[in-house]
This record gives structure tokens, sequence and C-alpha cells, in this order.
């Protein structure tokens, strides 16, 4: 079923917001400075592509470790992002989602632009996993949180 519906949602305009995501990847890639948020872009871009299945989920969240991007310097990335390019991101996966709702059979698609739209806002520190990874390290951090508060 995912196979599916992720290639109507290609065929249907995951492309388009696939292909706006590497844009503004490639020109973050222009300067030095800006190579962080091209690739972050590169991934939110394969993830916009085909995101049925699939689940955005922070960096420490799934490794267990902080590293630069769920940093304080990775905060001052987003801030920098959101101003610059995420919030055009996510104003056309809100339209494109507004746009699927219109009908019952895209309902499934709208969501996945709200989701979309989500990460736009805030990419620097994520990455892309299956949902059941996600889940795992999720149902991991959630043991280990239960455990420290029991040693109270």
């Amino acid at each position: 079923m995912r196979l599916i519906l992720n290639l109507i949602w290609f065929v249907l305009g995951g492309i388009v917001m696939g292909l706006a995501w590497w844009l503004f990847g490639l020109l973050a890639f222009i300067s030095i400075i800006g190579i962080p948020w091209g690739r972050a872009c590169l991934v939110m871009g394969n993830f916009s592509f085909f995101p049925f299945g699939q689940e955005p989920i922070a960096r420490d969240e799934l490794s267990g470790r902080e590293d630069i991007g769920t940093s304080a310097a990775g905060m001052l990335g987003n801030i920098i992002w959101f101003v610059l390019a995420g919030i055009w991101l996510a104003i056309g996966h809100v339209m494109a989602a507004v746009a699927c709702a219109i009908t019952i059979i895209g309902i499934p698609f709208a969501l996945q632009h709200l989701k979309l739209a989500y990460i736009s806002l805030a990419p620097i520190g994520k990455t892309v996993v299956p949902k059941e990874v996600a889940a795992a390290a999720r149902a991991r951090n959630a043991q280990s949180e239960v455990e420290r508060l029991r040693s109270r």
C-alpha cells in the first residue's frame, strides 16, 4: 500500500515539492556557510518525494547523543532557515494540503503535506527513517526515562 501511495504522491505533486526542496538546497550549497542547510534540504527533498511509511525524527532522539545539528548551533541554524526559506516551503505545503483535502481521496496526501510543512519549519538536526524505526527509538527513549525516574 505504501508503494502505491508513494507512486500516486510522486506523480500528483510530490515531485514538485521535492524539487523545491532540492532547489533551496542547491541555492544553499552556493556558499560554504550554507552547506548544513543544503544537506538538510536534500534529505527533506528525498522525504518529500516519497513520504508514506517514513517519519522525520531528531537525530539525538534516534542516536541517543547530541550532535552539532541538535545543539544550540542547530537551533540558530533553524532560526535562520525559518526566516530565509522554511516559511516559504511551509506555505507551499499548506497550500498543497488545502488543495488535496478538498476531496476525500486527497486527505491522506493532505496529511503528508502537513507533515512536510511542519518539518520544513526546522529541518536542521532531523533525519528521516521508516516509521517503525522512529517508533522503536521513541519507545527506547521512553523506557530510559521511566528507568531514570524510578531510580530517583
